[in-house]
């Protein structure tokens, strides 16, 4: 059973979340085991020395995807772990995170987080644990 009963109310939740909003990030679907964020890349802002996409930036995508989704699960739920592999280079001007559930316990839950660019290319892959809070 998912904790938030539409998308809208899902965003409305979310916009409490000012440092994925404030960069640009926003919440595209939400299924029961699914959520898709996205973000549109400020090369102004976005940018490392190098001139390539901050890995920061694609966490936050990750990182907030996770939280959608495992929060959609069983509200609260917090981050216990979390890994990312950041695997190419982004092309293009948008990213998107689709998660996946693959483990849902009694007080862990378990999803993957595929971050892939514009052309499709995969980008990086997050995995997160969380903690569900007691009630």
């Amino acid at each position: 059973m998912s904790t938030f009963s539409s998308l809208e109310q899902a965003r409305e939740y979310f916009k409490g979340d000012r440092f994925a909003m404030e960069n640009g990030v926003t919440l595209d679907a939400l299924h029961a085991d699914e959520a898709v964020c996205s973000m549109r890349i400020d090369k102004a802002r976005h940018c490392n020395a190098a001139g390539g996409i901050m890995g920061g930036v694609i966490f936050t995508l990750a990182d907030f995807a996770f939280a959608v989704a495992s929060n959609n699960l069983h509200n609260l739920t917090v981050a216990l772990q979390v890994s990312v592999n950041f695997l190419n280079g982004v092309r293009g001007e948008k990213l998107t995170a689709r998660t996946k559930c693959i483990k849902d316990g009694r007080t862990t839950s378990v999803f993957n987080v595929d971050i892939t660019d514009e052309s499709g290319r995969l980008v990086a892959q997050f995995v997160g644990t969380g903690y569900k809070m007691l009630k």
